[in-house]
């Protein structure tokens, strides 16, 4: 009875150990499982690589997002900013224009000044970036809904405004009333931590325009008046306005009958007073290609007045995009500026 008892567990031992091995994988021979693997296998194997092993992981360890600096914005307000801004919203045509220059995509942009849409001259620059409202009008739901790390404000004084757009993340005003657009450029360079490429930027500008002025010839003392027709009639461009002052770099002149200071532009004109928009060459635009400014620039053409113009007279007259050169620009802007004066200028 005790041998039989002894057996029947000997069976159940073999039993139990041939279970388990039957459970466990059956393992095949490999010797060449790196050229075997699939590519779906491949990329796993990559996106489950060690921190050390992904130089996109690497890259992120150098720059942590989270760590800030605090730079003073253009009133000289103390703002904590991050040190690598990713998801960064701009208010202005000159923000969106600098930071596009400085190689950095905003999330976030608005339109065009006087534009429905963002700025023309930008072009494929801006396609497909997302608008979170007009100039210096944000729609605060849809700035929010960026969910920014850093908001560039421009000009904008609405104190209101901005501290509502400080709940959102930190907001930076870049530009105040009166400083000229390489001092904004700076500005925009300094808080996004980009100084050595604004510095290459403006080292390229200056190239360029030593060669355009080198082009210009017999024009190269031309005094140039820059004017914008509103349905109210013509405004000539003051000395420190953006375009001016890139007309300033080329060694143009202003016409002697607009001694006027200022950054920005004149009161409308009557057609009295059209005299004064006078020059050896008039660079004319409207901030819209279409609509009530183009219709009264054209009836304003179309009158003796007008046509008595010594820059008409002599063919001098150059059609110009009026939301680049009558408004706040950039260096992207002022190319702009500077390849319209080339071809007009050099050609003579």
């Amino acid at each position: 009875m005790l041998k039989q008892f002894s057996l029947l567990l000997m069976i159940l031992a073999s039993l139990l150990l041939a279970g388990c091995q039957s459970s466990a994988p059956a393992v095949t021979s490999q010797p060449n499982s790196s050229l075997s693997a699939s590519p779906a296998a491949s990329a796993v194997a990559e996106a489950s690589a060690s921190p050390a092993e992904s130089p996109a992981a690497t890259e992120a360890a150098a720059a942590p997002t989270d760590a800030t600096r605090t730079v003073a914005d253009a009133l000289g307000a103390e703002i904590e900013v991050p040190a690598a801004p990713q998801r960064i919203v701009v208010l202005t045509q000159e923000d969106l224009d600098a930071a596009l220059a400085l190689g950095v995509m905003p999330a976030g942009i608005t339109n065009g000044q006087g534009q429905n849409t963002p700025p023309r001259y930008l072009g494929e620059r801006v396609a497909g970036l997302r608008v979170v409202g007009d100039l210096l009008r944000p729609n605060l739901e849809s700035v929010a809904a960026v969910n920014p790390d850093l908001i560039l404000a421009g000009d904008m004084n609405d104190e209101q405004v901005i501290a509502q757009l400080g709940e959102i993340a930190p907001t930076v005003v870049t530009m105040d009333v009166d400083d000229d657009w390489k001092t904004h450029f700076a500005k925009v360079a300094e808080v996004l931590n980009k100084q050595d490429a604004g510095t290459r930027v403006l080292a390229d500008y200056d190239a360029e325009v030593q060669a355009v002025k080198a082009a210009l010839g017999a024009n190269a003392n031309a005094r140039v008046s820059v004017v914008r027709w509103g349905p109210t009639g013509p405004s000539y461009m003051q000395p420190k306005q953006f375009s001016v002052l890139v007309l300033t770099d080329l060694g143009l002149q202003r016409p002697a009958h607009q001694p006027d200071d200022g950054f920005t532009h004149s009161m409308p004109l009557s057609l009295e007073q059209i005299n004064l928009i006078d020059g050896d060459w008039l660079f004319l635009g409207t901030l819209s290609p279409e609509g009530e400014d183009a219709t009264a620039m054209q009836s304003a053409r179309d009158t003796p007045v007008f046509q008595q113009l010594a820059a008409v007279k002599n063919n001098h007259v150059v059609a110009i995009d009026g939301a680049v050169w009558s408004s706040r620009g950039g260096v992207l802007a002022a190319q702009v500026v500077l390849d319209d004066v080339r071809k007009a200028l050099s050609a003579s």
